[in-house]
């Protein structure tokens, strides 16, 4: 029988509010308490998608109020 893989990794965004010492507090990340963060890195728009983004309305809907 075949066993499938479960990807137990997230990728979320968020806000730095302020950091105390080792401690990042954060506003909007969407994870469980206590989940382990394994990687940070500074949003910077070069880095995002280049030209128009499109999705469909579905998509748009769904997350309507998510955060």
């Amino acid at each position: 029988m075949a066993r499938t893989a479960s990807n137990r990794l997230g990728a979320s965004r968020c806000r730095l509010i302020k950091i105390v010492g080792l401690d990042l507090h954060v506003q909007g990340l969407d994870a469980v308490d206590r989940t382990p963060v394994l990687d940070i890195k500074p949003y910077m728009a070069e880095f995002g998608p280049q030209g128009q983004v499109v999705q469909p309305e579905r998509a748009t809907e769904l997350m309507r109020g998510y955060y």
